[in-house]
């Protein structure tokens, strides 16, 4: 039998086999592997794993170190849980400081018909962190705060009282 005879019975051979059943096409696929790949394969899952038990492992951490500082504060069991379904609650819906802070941003700069390079020019920001900060993606620290309220042309208490009014619209 030559190469491309080969070549040809095996595509067949996969053919029948993807035909048959999902599982022994993937068995088919793994065995189809070289040694090299395989390792990475096995790493890649394993990396997938292990980051899952840390997402889960960080969450129980989190979970725990609330229930603690409640505990703490006198804050009985039916208490604690009431609180956590509302944290659940305001996952689910609301605006966040940041988003409000960044969506009252790009109001202002887009009412004075100013782009993004303009306003991080005159602030001495990178155009890219401005619109992950205007996206909601970044939290903004105060002196980062301060020189954008600025290049729009109001100070932090007015921004602040615009987030704040946006805030009161926007919350559930």
């Amino acid at each position: 039998m030559n190469k491309a005879e080969t070549v040809l019975t095996r595509s067949e051979d996969r053919f029948k086999l993807s035909a048959t059943a999902p599982t022994q096409d993937r068995n088919a696929r793994v065995r189809d592997l070289t040694p090299a790949q395989r390792r990475a394969v096995a790493f890649a899952q394993q990396q997938v794993l292990r980051a899952k038990a840390a997402k889960k492992a960080k969450e129980e951490r989190q979970a725990s170190l609330s229930k603690m500082w409640m505990q703490e504060d006198g804050v009985s069991a039916s208490q604690q849980d009431e609180a956590q379904g509302q944290d659940d609650q305001r996952e689910g819906q609301g605006v966040s400081l940041r988003q409000a802070l960044g969506h009252v941003l790009r109001e202002l700069r887009t009412n004075d018909h100013k782009t993004l390079r303009e306003v991080s020019e005159k602030a001495g920001v990178s155009l890219g962190y401005l619109s992950e900060v205007e996206r909601g993606q970044k939290e903004a620290s105060s002196e980062l705060l301060s020189s954008i309220a600025e290049a729009l042309g109001l100070g932090v208490p007015q921004t602040l009282r615009l987030v704040a009014d946006y805030l009161e619209t926007h919350q559930g």
